[in-house]
């Protein structure tokens, strides 16, 4: 069968990472130890694909400046105290590696810093195999679609020809907004009811059954 895209541009946490958890845990003892109000672990894991700062907002409002920094703080650094313990999805390296043999440009889009992507690469030892990268210090936060419309510039890659694949209503959203296709999958910080409306082409349950259709259709 002809490939239908060009480009795959892979969301990390929660979509190539097995990372929800952790951040989920990082946030809500950040917002402990700052002395914020505690919410529930749902809410805070639905805000996962956004920039910090727009993360904060959604769960909190219009903190006060220092009370927000603080925040931003503290859960920067619960969260690299435990992030080259993260995980990929099994399967994960092994389809990044056969795609990239297969000739598909490869690329990620996150709201994860320049700083946490490039170790996460570093740490999966697949820096070499996407072909572009972007993050939240970069572009403007999901969903806007500056990554994807910069990602594909770079590439020389057309909407039509390009895959979007993420785990929450923000990736999916972007990609309308960049005018390309995207798959969804439950397995992340978000489920299905929450993207619908956001029409993928496709979603899926299990990082094998992702896996299984790019290979055959992608």
């Amino acid at each position: 069968m002809p490939k239908q895209f060009d480009l795959i541009v892979w969301d990390w946490d929660g979509t190539l990472a097995d990372s929800t958890g952790m951040i989920t845990h990082a946030l809500l003892s950040a917002a402990a130890q700052v002395g914020l109000p505690a919410l529930p672990a749902k809410v805070a894991s639905s805000i996962i694909g956004l920039g910090l700062r727009e993360a904060i907002h959604a769960l909190y409002g219009d903190l006060a400046a220092d009370q927000a920094q603080a925040l931003a703080t503290q859960y920067t650094a619960n969260y690299y105290a435990g992030e080259r313990e993260i995980p990929l999805f099994a399967g994960a390296v092994d389809l990044i590696k056969l795609l990239n043999k297969r000739g598909y440009k490869l690329a990620v889009a996150t709201g994860k810093g320049r700083r946490g992507l490039n170790l996460a690469l570093q740490h999966c030892a697949l820096t070499h195999y996407f072909h572009a990268t972007r993050t939240v210090d970069e572009c403007f936060s999901k969903p806007h679609p500056q990554m994807l419309d910069e990602l594909m510039e770079d590439l020389v890659v057309l909407p039509e020809r390009t895959l979007m694949i993420g785990d929450t209503s923000y990736d999916l959203q972007m990609a309308n907004n960049a005018g390309v296709s995207a798959i969804a999958v439950t397995y992340g910080a978000q489920n299905a009811e929450q993207w619908q409306a956001y029409k993928p082409i496709q979603q899926f349950d299990d990082f094998a059954s992702l896996s299984a259709w790019l290979l055959e259709n992608a």
